[in-house]
């Protein structure tokens, strides 16, 4: 790519004018293509993570990023206090940490289900109705 241009640059004359129009075109739609592809998927990832541990209450089923599971028992402005294992140790860590919201994972998970259940009911029930309208003719 690099040669190129420089072979590019090299022919000059009014040839060179074009040519450096058309590289300068080449890095815009390269910084396009690259946002669209990589930058904009990031920001709504890291978004989408901020969402979800701003919106931790207590009482949530949360992982943090160094694996450590354990239930919300105070929410802070920036930290959250979760109790792990059967013992009810109490553990301080920072809001960022966490990796997993499990309670609102099943949460989800549980309503997509039921969606598809209903989705396969309705279908379900619509071909029966056609198998009763074909019978009556």
């Amino acid at each position: 790519m690099f040669e190129l241009l420089t072979l590019e640059a090299a022919a000059g004359g009014a040839a060179g004018k074009g040519s450096m129009l058309s590289s300068i075109l080449l890095m815009v739609a390269l910084f396009v293509g690259m946002y669209f592809l990589m930058i904009r998927p990031q920001k709504k990832q890291q978004k989408k993570d901020q969402e979800m541990r701003d919106s931790t209450q207590v009482g949530d089923e949360v992982t943090t990023i160094g694996g450590i599971m354990g239930r919300v028992v105070t929410v802070k402005e920036d930290a959250l206090i979760i109790e792990t294992g059967a013992d009810r140790n109490k553990m301080k860590i920072a809001r960022w940490a966490i990796q997993i919201n499990n309670t609102a994972t099943e949460k989800l998970q549980a309503e997509r289900e039921a969606m598809k259940a209903a989705q396969a009911k309705a279908k379900e029930e619509k071909a029966q109705a056609k198998k009763k309208g074909k019978k009556e003719d």
